[in-house]
């Protein structure tokens, strides 16, 4: 069965702050009560997953299958992996419901998506179409 891309249902937005990936930005912490190290996210993805929220579209929840390209602009050329942005993305898209979920039955693909360099204005383009048979 062919895939037709439609673009009548296009969002595009951009993030406006510098990306960051969610694994590469984590620490161990204690826990108080069990006393066991624990895996959280560092402060650094905490306030960009906060500074995103502000640049995302207010729609509807989106719950059918659909392409999210996204282009990272990163401050620096230092090599980043495009699969840990995308992941960082998503999760912030499912956090604040643009997306009901990250699984494949949803985002069924991520083509077009790369990182560039931009130093003076780091930043997210998001574009997301729906995906029919």
């Amino acid at each position: 069965m062919e895939r037709i891309i439609s673009m009548k249902n296009l969002i595009k937005f951009t993030i406006n702050v510098a990306p960051v990936t969610k694994k590469n930005s984590q620490r161990i912490v204690i826990n108080r009560s069990t006393g066991r190290p624990m895996i959280l996210q560092s402060e650094r993805y905490l306030q960009y997953e906060k500074d995103a929220h502000w640049f995302l579209p207010r729609v509807e929840t989106i719950d059918t299958a659909v392409n999210v390209k996204a282009i990272f602009y990163m401050p620096t050329k230092r090599r980043v992996d495009l699969v840990n942005l995308q992941e960082a993305l998503l999760d912030v898209l499912v956090k604040y419901e643009i997306l009901a979920d990250d699984n494949s039955n949803i985002v069924h693909s991520m083509d077009g998506s790369y990182v560039d360099y931009d130093k003076d204005n780091p930043r997210t383009e998001v574009y997301i179409w729906q995906i029919t048979n």
